[in-house]
């Protein structure tokens, strides 16, 4: 998702986001770790989606 798609949404559904995030991260972790990811650039993916969602919930807290 882009960031500026991210801006639109309130704070409420960017901790929700976020949370859906996180446990995709500890699912493709898992999955890296049992031998059963395919494509491991999703967990770079994940992890920078994390990182936009983080930086935009700062921004607005501040």
């Amino acid at each position: 998702m882009k960031a500026a798609e991210l801006r639109q949404k309130s704070v409420e559904e960017l901790k929700g986001e976020l949370t859906a995030l996180l446990r995709a991260q500890f699912g493709l972790r898992m999955q890296h770790a049992t031998g059963q990811l395919a494509k491991t650039s999703e967990i770079n993916r994940v992890r920078k989606e994390i990182a936009r969602v983080r930086t935009i919930l700062a921004d607005k807290a501040a």
